[in-house]
């Protein structure tokens, strides 16, 4: 079953950005061709200033929305060496998370250059990571803006996390729902240190990042809050519909009509907006109680 839901998934993920993969190439005068399948180096890059010379992306990457105009090469653990090669790529960005491992060695084996950079899993290395990058596209200035405001849109919610106890218990929903399995994120992912941060609690324990659960583990969890990614949210429309999902609608948080939309890339990554990202979850967390 497992494996059916996670190939689900990925072949919902594939449909909902096939559209993109018909875009051609529409700035053919590149001095760099550079292709870059990881969803954080991406955002950063237009965040610094450095997309000119981005010809493709994976899938996953989705932020910000211009990003969508460029041509994807797949999803990053599912790649396809033709897909790639397509872009007629000069250097490949990644982040040690793409497979297969015979595609990794079909572009090694063809000498197209791969770059990686440090992991950017906490505050303090991603600002790293912004500043590495920074120095690599030589946009140093940039990068040293990026990470002030960064600083500043934390020390921001974190102080005003400090006006409410921790909790309000949240469930983050990444993946609509199918044969009664819910696809979430536990409080061992990236969303729930934003959450944290926001003065809020993960529903669901775990030793991964994300869990795939029934609906009964759902519905016992009962949280205050649920947050449901763009994907699946998109997929059903409505809060109601939301409320019909099997283990939804006993929930506190559907009683309480407190079920928001959330977007995903703002949950699964660190970047330059996760102060903003933070700020934002404390209005749906917190609602009134924020000041």
């Amino acid at each position: 079953m497992k494996s059916i839901n996670w190939l689900l998934f990925l072949t919902c993920l594939s449909l909902a950005a096939c559209g993109r993969f018909a875009n051609e190439d529409t700035k053919p005068d590149h001095q760099e061709r550079i292709v870059c399948i990881a969803k954080q180096y991406s955002e950063i890059i237009y965040a610094l200033g450095a997309e000119q010379d981005l010809v493709g992306v994976d899938v996953s990457s989705t932020y910000p929305p211009e990003i969508k105009s460029l041509p994807t090469v797949g999803y990053h653990r599912a790649l396809s060496a033709e897909g790639i090669l397509a872009t007629k790529p000069t250097l490949i960005l990644h982040d040690n998370n793409i497979g297969p491992e015979h595609v990794i060695k079909q572009l090694q084996d063809l000498r197209i250059p791969m770059k990686d950079f440090i992991k950017g899993e906490d505050l303090d290395s991603t600002k790293l990571l912004i500043r590495e990058m920074g120095a690599y596209f030589h946009k140093e200035p940039k990068a040293d803006s990026l990470c002030d405001k960064l600083d500043r849109d934390m020390a921001a919610a974190l102080e005003k996390a400090g006006q409410y106890p921790d909790t309000v218990k949240v469930l983050v929903i990444h993946f609509g729902q199918a044969s009664n399995v819910f696809l979430v994120m536990t409080a061992h992912s990236t969303a729930a240190k934003m959450i944290g941060w926001a003065g809020g609690k993960m529903a669901i324990q775990g030793d991964r990042g994300m869990r795939q659960l029934s609906a009964e583990v759902v519905a016992a969890s009962d949280p205050d809050v649920i947050l449901l990614t763009d994907f699946g949210y998109d997929r059903l429309g409505t809060p109601e519909k939301i409320k019909e999902l099997p283990g939804v609608a006993g929930t506190t948080a559907a009683k309480n009509n407190r079920i928001y939309r959330v977007e995903e890339h703002d949950l699964v990554y660190l970047g330059p907006r996760t102060g903003e990202n933070v700020l934002m979850l404390q209005k749906l967390i917190h609602g009134d109680a924020v000041q």
